[in-house]
């Protein structure tokens, strides 16, 4: 009678053994999922505005080219990330920004989340804290881009934009371990740098 019951008493041990170790493995498992999530990569494409109008007015919208420009970023950008798409768009408070990822927004229901154009820290700052591990759309404009890029600590040599360049995309790659990427793409009607007269 002694030995069946110590027989029981030890399949009831190693029974809670086995689901101890279960529970600390799905815990280990999880936590590690958890972990490289929360350290996934976040990447933020930026652009300039799409072309502007030639008026003398002190915040122009956009022209027919820059429409035509619009429809095709919005196509470029609808599916940037396999999954879903742009997480989150950022734009200056200028109509030629904002003109230029409304489809965009409007496609993927997403609102513009608009910031400061003169202080590119705290705007970069609130996209890493509030977007870590997500895709970021960036419109700004020809002398705020770099400023952005090389205040990512991205590339410091991005090129002077031209006052008629409108067909730049930097994607910058932020891993959370290693050294932060830049990629440029272009799209759209293409830059033609005026010709050198010598």
């Amino acid at each position: 009678m002694n030995s069946v019951n110590e027989q029981d008493e030890r399949r009831r041990k190693r029974r809670r053994r086995r689901i101890q170790v279960i529970v600390i493995y799905t815990a280990i498992a999880v936590g590690l999922a958890w972990f490289f999530e929360s350290q996934a990569t976040t990447t933020i494409i930026f652009i300039r505005h799409a072309e502007k109008t030639t008026t003398d007015d002190r915040d122009p919208g956009l022209s027919p080219a820059g429409q035509k420009r619009v429809d095709e970023l919005t196509r470029q950008m609808l599916y940037a990330d396999v999954i879903q798409g742009v997480d989150a768009i950022y734009s200056t408070p200028f109509k030629r920004t904002q003109q230029t990822v409304q489809p965009l927004a409007d496609a993927l229901d997403l609102p513009i989340n608009m910031y400061d154009a003169s202080d590119t820290e705290a705007v970069l700052e609130k996209i890493l804290k509030r977007h870590k591990g997500k895709v970021i759309l960036v419109v700004g404009h020809s002398n705020t881009l770099p400023v952005l890029i090389a205040n990512l600590g991205a590339s410091k040599r991005v090129p002077p934009i031209a006052e008629d360049e409108y067909d730049n995309v930097y994607v910058i790659a932020i891993p959370w371990f290693g050294k932060t990427k830049t990629i440029r793409l272009r799209y759209g009607e293409p830059y033609v740098p005026p010709a050198v007269e010598g």
